[in-house]
């Protein structure tokens, strides 16, 4: 009577199986240099990057390493040719076999991404993953562009962007420093959805923003976001309300932010004084920041003007 073991190595005579064993070892041993290496001697395999924010993104395209992308997150919306390649998903709401499915070498994430269990199982699966400081400043881009250039074998470039950045942001910044007229009072508005309306305080990137054009928060009492109510709204008294594009969608535009509580008892609401920019343009702090910093600055002034 034959008798099927569920362990193949089950029935084997001691002696033979441990010599299986430790030729098996052997053999991975000796394999070892050349799956560090590659097919061929001397030949580095591959590296496979997935990307967790579009900042880090742009950064990777910035540095020439494009072609080394596997996956990005779902707010890699620039440069266009990102968003062909395989998502893993919210930057915030990923999954460790999303990731883990596209054979990644690499996983760069600011400490934004999350949840952070998955990023420990992904990291527990033998993939570095990299978290990057989130800072909301030009340093912080800077910080990160060095960063990630030193990850990839990428220094001299980064070394270049780095110079070119700081170029471009003496620029932008020149005016804004150079300009009299009063600052002017900016409400941030988050709209996720019509359900989830929220309002940016301190230590935001929309915080940071207005700040580097020239502009004051409206509201500074608290850190980070708070929902919406037409009290705060109406205490704040903006000259101007500050939305992403796609958040002014969510709202219906113009005519339907202007129905949000409170607006349109503000000096903001009365003039119809309403500027939206590209959400991740405005605020991914990434190598497009010195553009994003011009082009809100010249938004708040036209409509302060207009």
């Amino acid at each position: 009577m034959s008798h099927v073991f569920d362990n193949p190595k089950e029935g084997m005579p001691h002696a033979r199986r441990i010599f299986l064993s430790q030729l098996g070892v052997a053999l991975a041993a000796a394999c070892l240099p050349q799956l560090a290496l590659g097919n061929e001697a001397g030949k580095k395999t591959a590296r496979r990057i997935v990307s967790v924010g579009g900042g880090l993104t742009e950064i990777i395209y910035a540095l020439g390493a494009e072609k080394e992308l596997v996956g990005v997150d779902t707010t890699s919306l620039y440069p266009e040719a990102a968003t062909k390649l395989p998502s893993v998903g919210y930057a915030r709401a990923l999954s460790s076999e999303g990731i883990l499915a596209l054979s990644p070498t690499l996983v760069l994430a600011t400490e934004d991404a999350g949840p952070p269990a998955v990023l420990r199982q992904v990291g527990t699966a033998g993939v570095p993953v990299s978290i990057l400081s989130a800072n909301d400043k030009f340093e912080g881009v800077i910080e990160r562009i060095q960063h990630v250039g030193s990850l990839i074998e990428r220094g001299a470039q980064a070394s270049q962007l780095e110079s070119q950045l700081r170029q471009d942001w003496q620029r932008a910044r020149a005016p804004i420093l150079a300009r009299k007229t009063s600052a002017p009072r900016v409400l941030f508005i988050l709209s996720h959805s019509p359900a989830q309306i929220m309002v940016g305080g301190r230590k935001t990137s929309a915080d940071a923003m207005i700040a580097y054009a020239g502009a004051r928060n409206a509201v500074d009492g608290f850190d980070g976001f708070k929902p919406l109510t037409p009290e705060a709204v109406i205490a704040a008294q903006p000259d101007i309300v500050l939305f992403t594009e796609q958040g002014m969608g969510v709202v219906g535009g113009v005519d339907g932010a202007l129905k949000l509580p409170g607006l349109a008892q503000t000096p903001a609401g009365q003039k119809r004084r309403i500027v939206a920019l590209e959400a991740m343009f405005m605020l991914g702090f990434g190598p497009r920041l010195p553009q994003a910093l011009s082009a809100l600055d010249l938004s708040l002034t036209k409509v302060m003007q207009g």
